[in-house]
């Protein structure tokens, strides 16, 4: 399996706080038979600011001790960004990267809002060449009551990328309805842990593919690791057609 979202590299945000804490993530996600990891931390989020050419730097350093442990996982470099209307010249400038050097890139929202600029700046995003995924909808506010704003962005070229733990459960019962209802609706393309740690937010990945083909059957599941395996070799991922999301007033959901 492939991770394409994970907080793994030491001292950079809230994933790791030293290196021992990631060989014990790397051991982790090994037993659960994920072979390749993409590191993700913050680009800016709050208190923390990693620049694309620092973490090229620490994903080199925590992949040496891996090697030198015996684990039998790589970790490969990215980046999760927090919208902001400079992403383009941040790009340019090696201070935002991609997902191990390929099109598709992380983009996070807020928890409570879908900036007006969205649509504008993942079309502009687009014409450049990049692919820009949405990470972890089913957090944001904004697309529970209102999913055919989801709808729309994915209609112009945006990816989705739901958090395993919201597939399972872990996060709430209403949380896992919403992730049902965007992967039922064709609105999913890939499903990743957004690890930190490897107790309260684990990788859960392979639980959450059990989930999904329990559910949606193993073609669905088969897709998704297909589209990560895509996003490591920079190849186009197919997408689900899409149909517009049943509207379901969710509260309470934070």
């Amino acid at each position: 399996m492939i991770d394409i979202h994970t907080h793994i590299l030491p001292e950079l945000d809230d994933g790791p706080s030293n290196l021992a804490e990631s060989i014990e993530m790397a051991y982790a996600a090994e037993q659960e038979g994920i072979k390749t990891i993409i590191a993700t931390p913050h680009h800016r989020n709050g208190t923390f600011y990693n620049d694309g050419h620092n973490i090229r730097e620490q994903v080199q350093r925590v992949n040496d001790l891996i090697t030198s442990e015996g684990i039998a996982v790589e970790v490969l470099y990215g980046q999760e960004t927090r919208i902001n209307g400079d992403i383009l010249e941040s790009l340019k400038t090696g201070e935002v990267i991609t997902l191990n050097n390929s099109c598709y890139m992380l983009v996070e929202l807020s928890p409570f809002e879908v900036p007006h600029y969205t649509e504008n700046l993942f079309y502009k995003l687009q014409l450049e060449g990049y692919k820009p995924i949405i990470v972890h909808p089913e957090r944001n506010q904004t697309f529970h009551g209102k999913p055919d704003k989801l709808y729309s962005l994915v209609e112009r070229g945006a990816l989705v990328q739901l958090t395993a733990a919201g597939v399972t459960g872990e996060q709430g019962r209403k949380i896992k309805q919403f992730c049902e209802q965007l992967i039922e609706a064709g609105l999913v393309h890939f499903v990743s842990s957004d690890a930190h740690n490897t107790s309260s937010r684990r990788f859960r990945l392979r639980e959450s593919y059990a989930k999904i083909t329990k559910v949606f059957g193993e073609e669905v599941t088969q897709q998704f690791q297909e589209n990560a395996n895509s996003i490591v070799s920079n190849r186009p991922i197919a997408a689900p057609q899409t149909r517009h999301p049943k509207r379901k007033k969710i509260f309470g959901i934070f």
